[in-house]
Order: C-alpha cells, then structure tokens, then sequence
C-alpha cells in the first residue's frame, strides 16, 4: 500500500481515468508515487509537463535556463504575454499548480550540462527529452542509459515530428543506436533557425506524455524499439522499427562510454568564439556608409531571409555552404551573419579551413542589427 495515498479530493479530480476499467485507481496511484524529468520547458516540455501535471503525476522536475521570449508564445503554452522577460520556470510552475495544486513541481534553473545532469536526472522514474540541440540530447541519452531510467524521446522541425521510448535496460534501443554520431553542424536546423508549426509541439509532447504514463502504470505497449513520425502536411503517422546496436559505446557489449562527456566537442561545436574574427554591427554600418568593397554573406534559412535581412547580403545558408563556397570572392574581406552570431562564428571557421583569410563573423547577427541599428529590420 502506498505511503501516500489518493486523497477525496483526488479521487474526484481523477474520476475519469478512474472510471477506465484498464486504468483506474491502482493506476492512479502509480502516478502519484512516480517523478518525471522534463528537460525543458520550451515546444515539447510546455504541453508534456501540462498534461502530466494534470494526469496527477506525483512529483515534476523542470530543467530550464531559459526566459520567455515574444517567440516562444506561438506554440509554448506554459508561458503567456505577461510572462515575457520572466524566467521560464517561474511562470511553469505557476501554471502546473493552477493546473493540479495535488503534484509538485521542482525547477532546475540550470542548463542541462555533462556535470550536473546524474546528479539532477538521479531518482526521477522517468526522463522526458524536450531538447532542441544535438549535445543535450545524446546527453539526456547518456544519462538515462547510466541511471536504467527510459528516456522518452520528442523532436520537431518545421511540420514532422518524432517520439520514441528509449530503454536498454527494458530490452530496447538507445537514442545511439538510431543516430550513432551526431549531424554536422549547421546541417540539421534548430527551431529557431527553420521554423516550427505551433501546433506540432503540442502533438509531440502529449504524445511523450502518454508514453511516460503508460510507462508507469504498466499499460498498452510503449514506444520501446519503435519510432513514431508525424507528418502533419499529409497527416501521416508511421511507425519504423528501430534496433539496438551491439557495438553501441553506451548500451552495447563492451561500452566505451561509462560517464558524461564532452558532448559539444562529440557534437563538433566549437568551444566559444575567440578563434573567430569579429566585428559589430556599428562596424558593420560604417564599412556600409563609407561604401567599402566587402562581401555580406547571410547563412541563415530562407524563411528567415524572407522575413527579416540586411540590405547588401547574399544568402548561402550554412548548410550549403560547402557546395557553394565558389560562390564567393576570394578577394574581398567577407562579413557573415545569422541570427544571432553562432551559425556565421562556425561559417567564418569553415571558410577559414577552406582557405579564406579576410572573413568576420558579425557579432550578434541580425537580432544585433535590428536592435542597435535600424530597428525597421524585425526581431523574430
């Protein structure tokens, strides 16, 4: 008998799951008792961390740094106009306990790093995956994989989404397995930089949410050795077996990996910019003015040059840049920029290593512009 029991009012606020012949109060408590990780509270942690809190989960964990950004509101629905400028788990766990005052939320006001994450992830009966960056998620993986806790999987990008259940020690694969080493940088775009429809988010993270339920009551058939993909455009769901890998360095036979690593360097991104030339953007403006010959390269997506650029720029985002480097004068100083300074910091690297000398990353990109220089230019 649990130590905890439902109480009255519990018992009427769960009265629907309750009343499911499958589910019911045995079910219930098991919620109770349990404790999830969500790792952030951003696209996917906003819906997965609502839904759970209102299914009666006993105890949530939230790992966010972030704070609430005007961009965040399409489709992050813990967060809301007035939160803009507050910390991210502020307003979270305002609104899980207006959701559920019975569940208790702990905020983790901390990014998610190789040296905190055992001590952070260590005795949550799960591990949901709400990350948007290819380190904290081979992280995230790491972590679950040393602690045999499931990880349970989300990824979104523009209108397809991902969810899987990852448990070796439940006889499944690893996120490894799938994606033995990471993409390179700047090839697989963030949210940020390609875009996402808001609605996504919510379908992926109710899904983790139902798979971290099943989880701990024990019901229907988790996600473990499958992968769910949603194409929204065609509405499409299909489900590919996945497989663990014997020689996975994580959960294989004989594993290399036993601890955290460096998980940027295993990322390939570089530690900083201080091997990077920069300028700023009112060096920027007066290499315009005095009408310089400087070549302004944008490595951005082509939606975000839809909606916001730079007078002058040409267009070559990152991803292509290998494939169009011909593209470029090798006689002029170059002056790259993105978003915000860290695709162009590894543009300017690559250029470097192709043999470009007289190449600047613009500090701040073109957040920096529109902020400090000529606000027409829309922040987005």
């Amino acid at each position: 008998m649990s130590q905890n029991p439902l109480t009255p009012a519990e018992l009427r606020r769960y009265a629907r799951h309750l009343n499911i012949p499958e589910f019911g109060k045995k079910a219930q408590q098991k919620l109770k008792d349990s404790s999830v990780l969500c790792i952030g509270a951003g696209g996917l942690g906003s819906p997965a961390a609502m839904y759970l809190a209102a299914a009666g989960i006993g105890k949530i964990g939230l790992v966010d740094a972030d704070v609430v950004e005007e961009s965040n509101l399409q489709r992050q629905l813990l967060h809301g106009t007035r939160d803009v400028g507050r910390a991210k788990l502020e307003s979270a766990r305002e609104r899980l306990y207006d959701i559920n005052p019975h569940v208790r939320v702990t905020p983790y006001p901390t990014a998610f790093t190789a040296s905190n994450a055992m001590a952070i992830a260590g005795g949550y009966d799960v591990i949901l995956d709400g990350t948007d960056n290819f380190p904290t998620r081979y992280l995230s993986n790491d972590v679950s994989v040393f602690l045999k806790t499931p990880n349970v999987y989300g990824s979104i990008l523009r209108f397809d989404g991902q969810c899987s259940v990852f448990a070796p020690h439940l006889g499944g694969p690893c996120y490894r397995c799938m994606a033995p080493q990471p993409p390179k940088p700047g090839l697989v775009p963030s949210c940020a930089e390609g875009g996402v429809l808001g609605v996504l988010p919510g379908l992926i993270g109710t899904l983790q949410a139902t798979e971290v339920i099943k989880l701990i009551t024990g019901i229907g058939q988790p996600l473990i050795g499958r992968l769910l993909h949603v194409d929204t455009l065609s509405m499409k769901f299909r489900t590919f077996q996945l497989r663990r890998d014997p020689e996975c360095p994580v959960c294989g036979v004989n594993p290399s990996i036993t601890a955290p690593i460096d998980y940027e360097q295993f990322c390939g991104i570089p530690k900083g910019m201080s091997s990077v030339p920069t300028i700023t953007v009112q060096d920027l403006q007066a290499m315009q003015n005095d009408q310089a010959d400087f070549f302004l390269l944008d490595v951005r997506e082509p939606d975000e040059f839809e909606t916001a650029r730079i007078a002058g720029s040409t267009l070559i985002p990152l991803g292509e840049l290998a494939d169009r480097i011909s593209e470029l004068p090798q006689n002029k100083k170059i002056a790259v920029h993105c978003k915000s300074g860290r695709r162009s910091a590894r543009a300017v690297e690559e250029l470097q290593q192709a043999g470009f000398s007289d190449v600047w990353n613009i500090e701040g990109g073109i957040l920096a512009w529109s902020r400090e220089i000529d606000p027409s230019v829309p922040e987005y």
